[in-house]
């Protein structure tokens, strides 16, 4: 367990339970809100976690944390774990999962546990941390202009939180070919919430 999935879990009172009506039943998925810039429908974002993992195919019984943090604490973060200076919109930490050698669909798994295979035991898909300030700003610049992005704050995190659990599933923007396979996955899940009222 990472820093970050025990602070999410330290921080369950700042969670919203899953309903069995949920998408995301079944999931276990962490969510802490650390952050007083933006204010956040956890609700929202426990339903997303839960059709993006179900949409990708990972099985029911896996693991994952978002935790929404302020601008200090992802600039440590970044600095931490990237080597690069001041707040980043998000970061994606995979714990079960290794790159599997440059493929932009999925991932190998760096131990037994295979999200993929409903044989396996219980795995641990990782952590995503999003930066709602950062959220805030790429929103009012139009930095992720997409198809269906209404240039809202919430727009941005939806997007922020999908791109991170895609990093986490093995995707990756590294070559124009994979970032574009990338994107192309993020406008299939956006659009199935974007579409929705």
């Amino acid at each position: 367990m990472t820093d970050v999935t025990r602070n999410a879990t330290a921080a369950l009172d700042a969670s919203v339970p899953i309903r069995p009506d949920d998408v995301s039943s079944g999931y276990s998925v962490l969510l802490a809100n650390r952050q007083s810039d933006v204010q956040l429908d956890l609700t929202r974002y426990r339903r997303l976690v839960g059709h993006v993992l179900a949409a990708e195919g990972v099985r029911r019984d896996a693991s994952t944390a978002v935790s929404f943090v302020g601008c200090s604490e992802m600039a440590e973060l970044n600095e931490l774990h990237m080597g690069h200076l001041g707040p980043t919109d998000v970061l994606a930490f995979p714990i079960d999962l290794a790159p599997a050698g440059g493929a932009a669909d999925r991932c190998e798994v760096s131990n037994a546990a295979d999200p993929f295979d409903g044989a396996a035991g219980g795995v641990l898909v990782g952590d995503v941390v999003v930066c709602p300030a950062v959220a805030a700003t790429n929103a009012a610049a139009g930095e992720n202009p997409r198809r269906g992005h209404d240039g809202t704050v919430t727009a941005e995190l939806d997007l922020l939180v999908v791109h991170g659990l895609l990093h986490l599933l093995g995707m990756d923007h590294d070559k124009p070919k994979h970032a574009a396979a990338m994107r192309e996955r993020e406008a299939e899940h956006l659009s199935v919430l974007w579409a929705t009222p």
